[in-house]
């Protein structure tokens, strides 16, 4: 379980000091899924980053299965079964697809093994499973790899910064498919996704909006969806939430 209290973050802007969270208090109960919206500016990213511990609040706590984790960096926390997908996914010159894979199981994973998660993202096993993680590869490949790396690490918590960002439409259906099985099959773990994408909020057990660094509305899909794009509106999410 996750629980998030009384967060508070702040960056120097002009030598003065922004919040961007402020005293944002949630909790994530084991095995649930949950979508963190709102608008660009409401620190959506920037929860994600203070939850895996790329970011340090300025005030509050962030505990873990029970274990205050808010002093610990983003290694120690992964040890403890907390991953992270970037909004624009690390290059890694050098390291073979497979090779990071292996990293990211902590073990020596197979070869068929390796190409089982990437065919789960909807990768041609055969034609990646020996690149590099350089510039060959598109945003929307590497993308796909990174959620693989996290498909076989099968940590308790799992954040995603806007995963549908930089893919097709294809892989966005694919992506879709990969959430819905990660949260059936994977036991008592948890998934957060920073997302305004309403087919994400859909599938989702609870949706938390932020706006101005703080909680503004939280609950089911089927109560928030029509107050945030509308019940036949096609305005955007984002939109709404201006």
């Amino acid at each position: 379980m996750l629980e998030i209290r009384d967060l508070c973050f702040a960056v120097s802007e002009d030598e003065q000091k922004k919040e961007i969270i402020h005293d944002l208090s949630l909790t994530v109960e084991n095995g649930k899924f949950v979508v963190i919206t709102g608008p660009n500016g409401s620190g959506k990213s920037t929860l994600a980053r203070l939850i895996m511990g790329i970011e340090k609040p300025i005030s509050g706590q962030i505990l873990f299965d029970g274990q205050d984790v808010t002093a610990l960096g983003i290694s120690e926390r992964a040890k403890l079964g907390i991953s992270f997908a970037f909004q624009q996914p690390v290059r890694f010159k050098g390291i073979r697809v497979q090779d990071l894979l292996r990293l990211a199981a902590g073990k020596n994973l197979s070869v068929s093994a390796a190409c089982a998660y990437l065919s789960e993202v909807g990768l041609c096993a055969r034609d990646y499973i020996d690149r590099e993680i350089n510039a060959s590869l598109s945003g929307g490949e590497l993308k796909r790899i990174e959620i693989a790396t996290l498909l076989a690490r099968h940590t308790k918590l799992s954040v995603f910064d806007e995963p549908e960002a930089g893919i097709d439409l294809w892989s966005f259906q694919n992506l879709i498919r990969i959430f819905e099985k990660m949260r059936g099959e994977i036991e008592d773990s948890s998934i957060i996704i920073i997302s305004h994408q309403e087919r994400i909020l859909q599938i989702a057990d609870e949706v938390v909006v932020l706006a101005d660094g703080r909680i503004k509305q939280r609950g089911k899909p089927e109560e928030l969806l029509p107050s945030l794009i509308g019940v036949t509106a096609p305005a955007s999410i984002c939109q709404k939430l201006q």
